[in-house]
């Protein structure tokens, strides 16, 4: 903060967005207190813009954080004298927080309430009062164990979200630690600074306020090695549910070679295998599988079938919403939910603040970056003419059509073999969205091709190959969206997608954004069909991207 108000960073607005001038003297420091109790909503060059909102505040409350903290830095990093009200609301919101709690009480669990008018508030609320078996005191209440996850998530949405001090569960003991060395070779092995101090938000020294909640960090930054770290740390039985067979793979590439654990520990059960060990791997494809809409899901007895320690939710924004109810049911075990964004298109950010737990670490893209943690990034968007018979064709096609036309533009073709062209050492992947480009791609490329339909085996082997340096290109459906484990790959050309989807964005930038040995920038191209609804979609993109901080160039083909 500065004598002078002028240099301070910060601007704070009554729509309850705080903007930040990354040049003032004082930007770090400021940023650092915003990053602990507001949202990050675009960080372009200049001006990084921030949010306030419910489960921010709460968010930081779970970290320890006091309202008058809160408060303090808004007032003391601002240009201009913070709106009053805005700081109302952050001490309300903060004593929300703090004002029903959550604990063992014999077999029984107890909730408690600071006072009288609040008791009885949650007693009428019709979302709240189901759960509430007996009132034992002016301010408590017994509550069934069995109800812990549905009564959190009504107290989230009647704005009382509960401080759970019930503790956990402990699993069945193993014996694993970290190795000194990998056992792939190489370097000496450590955890890097930020994943160890995203354990430690997590485990909190193993009190009963840590062991719950969600690690955010970028595609490429290690979320795996935090995953490790903590079974690590709690040295009992872990169930990995995933988003894809590939990931399963990854994660038990890692393990074995990041710890000192042998095979036979770690289990699959997956589609191939169905194997439960200390360690067992499964996807969420597999556990929301059911005979029809009608039926039970069988795959969920995997959640009760071993007295699990820890619980990882990898990608938990893609946390499918039957995974919900039976995690709803495992509130007396840990969980740890990982993700690069907390951004869920289906809007059940709530859900996982209440059922996985809090935010409890978060660090942006660019500082990794700036920190040489993951790479450079430049974003380029290549418009690409159509014939005049497919401009035809698109002009007389329905509306729902027009954009599978336009994304399917055979012209990307041959500005696709351009780029490749251009890059001839890289390591290149081609995604895109629908099967029969993508095969039109491959046979004009001789480029393998993995999709949806491609054997698990054969996937494996071409993503080692690619891993190798064996093969230099490969083509990907949207399987190429998650979880894939290719460091070396430094091109990635999108030649159909969701262009809507924020997420699928940042998932496909990922790809790309392990930091490369030869220190040259990840480069990510985008071909989008001129004059077409692709490029009302590319918009999305564009602005997506560069409220990430990368650059973005826009060229034509």
């Amino acid at each position: 903060m500065s004598e002078n108000p002028f240099e301070n960073p910060l601007i704070v607005q009554s729509d309850r967005t705080i903007l930040l001038d990354v040049h003032s003297p004082h930007a770090d420091a400021a940023r650092e207190q915003l990053a602990r109790f507001s949202e990050l909503v675009k960080s372009p060059e200049h001006v990084h813009t921030y949010r306030l909102t419910p489960l921010s505040v709460w968010n930081a409350c779970a970290a320890g954080m006091a309202a008058d903290e809160m408060a303090d830095a808004l007032t003391n990093f601002a240009k201009y004298p913070p709106p009053e009200f805005i700081l109302s609301d952050i001490r309300d919101l903060a004593d929300r927080y703090g004002c029903v709690i959550l604990e063992q009480d014999g077999n029984s669990l107890k909730l408690s309430v600071r006072d009288l008018p609040t008791a009885e508030l949650l007693s009428r609320d019709k979302n709240v009062s189901p759960w509430l078996e007996k009132r034992t005191e002016p301010l408590s209440f017994r509550i069934s164990p069995a109800h812990r996850g549905v009564l959190k998530q009504a107290l989230v949405e009647a704005g009382y979200p509960a401080d759970d001090r019930a503790g956990f569960t402990d699993g069945e003991a193993i014996s694993i630690s970290l190795a000194r060395t990998a056992r792939s070779g190489g370097d000496a092995f450590s955890v890097r600074d930020y994943q160890q101090d995203a354990l430690e938000a997590f485990y909190q020294s193993g009190s009963n306020l840590g062991g719950s909640g969600v690690i955010c960090l970028p595609c490429g930054a290690g979320k795996t090695i935090v995953g490790i770290s903590a079974i690590a740390r709690l040295k009992q039985t872990a169930l990995i549910l995933t988003t894809n067979l590939t990931s399963v793979k990854q994660w038990h590439r890692e393990l074995l070679d990041k710890t000192d654990i042998s095979d036979e520990m770690i289990a699959e059960y997956t589609g191939e295998h169905k194997n439960i060990g200390p360690i067992t791997l499964s996807t969420y494809q597999i556990l929301t599988w059911r005979h029809n809409r009608d039926s039970d899901f069988p795959h969920f007895s995997l959640f009760h079938a071993r007295s699990w320690g820890l619980i990882i939710y990898d990608e938990v924004h893609l946390l499918p919403a039957p995974v919900f109810r039976i995690t709803a049911e495992l509130q007396a075990r840990r969980r740890l939910g990982m993700t690069a964004t907390l951004i869920r298109e289906d809007g059940r950010e709530e859900d996982v603040f209440a059922l996985i737990g809090p935010k409890r670490y978060d660090v942006p893209w660019r500082v990794l970056e700036a920190g040489g943690w993951i790479a450079d990034a430049v974003c380029t968007e290549i418009r690409v003419p159509m014939s005049e018979s497919l401009r035809m064709e698109y002009a007389l096609a329905p509306r729902r059509s027009q954009f599978r036309i336009a994304a399917e533009n055979l012209g990307k073709l041959e500005t696709a073999r351009e780029i490749v062209a251009a890059h001839p050492d890289a390591r290149v992947l081609i995604i895109g969205e629908y099967l029969s480009q993508l095969n039109s791609i491959a046979k004009a490329l001789s480029y393998p091709l993995i999709n949806g339909k491609t054997p698990p085996k054969k996937r494996e082997e071409l993503y080692g190959q690619f891993r190798d340096g064996q093969i230099r290109h490969l083509i990907l459906s949207r399987v190429g969206n998650f979880a894939l484990d290719l460091p070396d790959a430094d091109v990635l050309i999108q030649v159909s997608g969701i262009f809507g989807s924020r997420q699928e964005e940042a998932q496909r930038l990922g790809r790309i954004l392990r930091p490369k040995k030869d220190g040259h920038q990840a480069r990510f191209y985008t071909l989008v069909s001129q004059h077409t609804r692709e490029e009302e979609y590319a918009r999305n993109r564009q602005l997506f991207l560069t409220e990430q901080g990368y650059s973005y160039e826009l060229n034509f083909s």
